[in-house]
């Protein structure tokens, strides 16, 4: 039975997250540049965001840069935020007409400015898009995230506008990036690494991890339907025995 055929459209993740690794070790193997890798990389990007957009996904956020990448040298970063714009310029159509809307997390304005400018240029003309809702974590940590949050809900409480008795988990949820966003139900990530590289980790609590060898350049749609398949296979129990789950 083909794969896609296997995939039950009644219990797909409303929300997959995926952390892109291995361009760099995709280029070496090939005795390239590492720019080479993440180049390729973007067509991998594409492939995955149609796929997830015809299955029927609601969110699907991508780890593209993190806060720890601005300490690689900096012609690769200078490199990557050239893809960055590219992309933008070349994709934005594609994202309109597909009804996909953009969101972006993280430390925005580590970025540089052209590349602010045309990510919220972006950002604004797929606002109205009603579809798959892409999330893009650019120079993003989640322990920078949970940090801004804590000071921020911090000066809340020092100004009176927040009782510190009365704090409960979704109160500190209104302060991270990803307010208004469920929590992933799918964590991908490419590679054969097995960590989450500080990648949303208040918001994994109760995500499933899938983990594949495949580096991120030869990830597609085939991979995606494999993640989506295991996925569909898993109980998701939170904390409840088998016998309560079934009860539902």
């Amino acid at each position: 039975m083909p794969l896609r055929k296997q995939i039950n459209t009644l219990k797909l993740p409303s929300h997959v997250a995926i952390i892109m690794d291995g361009n760099g070790r995709w280029a070496r193997q090939r005795g390239l540049d590492r720019i080479f890798g993440h180049q390729q990389g973007v067509n991998a990007l594409r492939e995955v965001i149609e796929t997830a957009a015809e299955l029927g996904i609601k969110y699907l956020t991508l780890y593209a840069f993190s806060t720890e990448n601005w300490c690689r040298p900096d012609e690769e970063v200078s490199a990557l935020m050239g893809i960055m714009i590219q992309s933008l310029n070349n994709e934005t159509g594609t994202l309109i007409k597909n009804n996909i809307r953009l969101k972006v997390i993280g430390d925005i304005n580590r970025l540089a400015d052209d590349v602010k400018e045309r990510l919220f240029e972006t950002i604004n003309l797929t606002s109205v898009s009603t579809g798959l809702n892409l999330v893009v974590a650019l120079s993003y940590s989640s322990r920078w995230e949970i940090t801004e949050a804590a000071r921020r809900m911090s000066a809340d409480v020092n100004n009176g506008t927040l009782k510190i008795d009365s704090i409960k988990e979704e109160d500190f949820e209104k302060y991270l990036t990803t307010y208004g966003i469920p929590d992933p139900e799918l964590m991908i990530r490419t590679s054969g690494e097995l960590r989450i590289s500080n990648f949303l980790l208040w918001q994994i609590a109760y995500t499933e991890l899938y983990f594949t060898n495949k580096l991120w350049p030869d990830f597609g749609k085939k991979d995606f339907y494999d993640a989506i398949i295991d996925f569909q296979k898993r109980e998701r129990r939170f904390g409840k025995t088998s016998e309560q789950v079934l009860e539902k």
